[in-house]
């Protein structure tokens, strides 16, 4: 194009100059500057075609890049839907598997009830929180006062125990002793000797003299520290002087689960 318009003007220049000598100046003027306008013309249209040329590359590469982004987005979108669909998936079922967990703890408490239904209220308990399941066993029901030698009734209700514990073995059994806040004065140096000792001696019941498992067992003593009644009563203190049997299914799966999320 721009070739064409130089060689347009060329051929007016040429045309001008064989008319310079056959025509008056002032038209041969006129003529010549019509001829430089026309160049300078078709210079400015080619320059601009030149830069609408590139203004549509510049357009194209844009749409390029346009369409690159959104195929882009495209597949980052599918791949989110993906993973939303995965957590979903995995939450439900995390929540299966807690109310799988909740359905068990509650006919874990069932059976355990039924196993001890022989004992009153005042010697124990069983109650269902966070899950498990918490055998409250008073000193009434196991101890003498200040000691850690277990009972002949208390003996019974652990054999009551053992038996429902032998037939769950996917249940863990943490034994936690617990005290008022009377210090000890005899045989023990203090109220967490006192505590722990009442917790090794049920478990050591449990495990030798009824064969539950001792992988499953954990001992504990928690003193006077974790009270369920004020310590100021009589009354009070006799609630706190207890031994706590708490039973737990195992949470291997939701834990599992969890774990998952948390990556």
């Amino acid at each position: 194009m721009m070739k064409r318009a130089l060689y347009n003007s060329s051929v007016i220049a040429v045309i001008a100059m064989g008319f310079a000598g056959c025509v008056p100046q002032k038209k041969f003027t006129a003529m010549e500057e019509r001829a430089n306008r026309l160049n300078r013309d078709s210079v400015k249209m080619y320059n601009q075609i030149l830069g609408l040329t590139g203004s549509l590359s510049k357009l194209e590469l844009a749409q390029e890049m346009t369409n690159a982004k959104l195929e882009k987005s495209k597949n980052q979108l599918s791949n989110s839907n993906e993973t939303i669909a995965e957590q979903q998936a995995r939450l439900a079922e995390l929540q299966m598997r807690i109310d799988q967990q909740r359905a068990a703890s509650a006919a874990l408490k069932k059976t355990i009830s039924d196993a001890l239904g022989n004992f009153n209220a005042e010697q124990l308990t069983v109650s269902l929180k966070n899950g498990k399941v918490y055998v409250s066993m008073s000193e009434q029901l196991l101890f003498e006062s200040g000691s850690a030698e277990v009972g002949k009734v208390g003996k019974d209700a652990l054999a009551s125990l053992a038996k429902a514990l032998n037939e769950h073995a996917d249940i863990n059994v943490n034994v936690e002793g617990h005290t008022d806040s009377i210090p000890i004065a005899k045989k023990f140096v203090d109220n967490w000797a006192l505590s722990v000792a009442r917790s090794t001696a049920i478990t050591r019941i449990l495990v030798k003299e009824y064969q539950v498992n001792p992988v499953r067992i954990t001992s504990s003593g928690r003193s006077e520290y974790l009270p369920i009644a004020d310590n100021t009563s009589p009354e009070g203190r006799a609630r706190n002087r207890r031994t706590e049997i708490i039973l737990e299914p195992k949470l291997d799966k939701i834990l599992e689960l969890v774990e998952e999320e948390k990556r």
